[in-house]
């Protein structure tokens, strides 16, 4: 594995796009036109970093953060992907974590799309935001919204998973199979590990809600082949996942999944890049 450093120079570039708000429900709230510049100084031993939101009607606003480090609740794979956030959660808290991937497949690296989801001191979910960003002279299109039809099938997948402890890197395959029973719900079946996971969830316009289970779930179908995936809410007693998938060709599909145990406290990341085989 490359350090963790070296990875995270991967995103370095002068990121156009926006910060786009949506609610639980997948209704648009708000959209910032934002411009992200990291920037390697000395021999790329530091970054520095800025945060330029520009919104219509109002001054622009700057946001800057300087590494040397890097913090203890962010971990980087080789390809520059990214997952940092809350290292616990706990009652009566804010919580949330932020993703990103960055398109090494088929853009050059042009992309990066990045996810944040946000909880509330009821530990209910506040709001999704959707960042998608492009390099000055990317020409690789933006994906068109994700929809149903485009998950069905059978998933094929490479995975990688890194701890919160930094212990030793691990990597399996999986499968994912989703079909559509009916017109109002889906099924799913994900094998990795020796295990099977079997879920159903009923279709609700833009969403895909996973409600039987101890901490429903739902998943939003977001422009650029993006989804948001996440309880809708957190209590204590049961691990949880929050998830963000980048639909990168109609064929091939990236997920980052960050992982907590039922005592709330974080545990890993994985990467999962998945094949649609049938």
């Amino acid at each position: 594995m490359l350090a963790q450093w070296d990875c995270f120079l991967k995103n370095l570039g002068e990121w156009h796009g926006s910060f786009t708000r949506f609610s639980p429900q997948g209704e648009v709230t708000s959209d910032t036109p934002t411009l992200v510049t990291l920037e390697g100084l000395n021999n790329n031993q530091n970054v520095h970093q800025v945060v330029r939101y520009l919104p219509t009607n109002e001054p622009p606003r700057d946001v800057v953060v300087d590494y040397d480090s890097l913090n203890r609740s962010i971990l980087f794979f080789e390809n520059g992907a990214f997952s940092q956030g809350s290292m616990q959660w706990g009652p009566y808290s804010t919580f949330g974590t932020e993703f990103g991937l960055i398109d090494n497949q088929f853009g050059n690296g042009d992309r990066r799309l990045r996810m944040v989801e946000l909880y509330n001191t009821a530990a209910q979910l506040e709001r999704v935001v959707l960042i998608r960003e492009k390099l000055p002279n990317s020409n690789t299109p933006e994906r068109p919204t994700l929809t149903i039809d485009s998950l069905l099938g059978n998933w094929q997948g490479e995975a990688v998973t890194l701890y919160a402890d930094l212990s030793e890197p691990t990597r399996f395959s999986s499968q994912l199979q989703i079909e559509q029973r009916d017109s109002e719900h889906i099924e799913q079946s994900l094998s990795f590990s020796n295990r099977t996971i079997k879920s159903t969830a009923r279709i609700d316009g833009s969403k895909l809600l996973f409600e039987n289970s101890d901490l429903p779930t739902q998943i939003l179908l977001l422009p650029d082949g993006a989804s948001s995936n996440c309880p809708l809410k957190v209590k204590l007693g049961h691990n949880f996942v929050l998830e963000m998938g980048w639909l990168l060709q109609p064929n091939i599909r990236q997920r980052i999944i960050r992982s907590y145990n039922a005592q709330g406290n974080w545990v890993s990341c994985t990467l999962v890049t998945e094949k649609k085989v049938g």
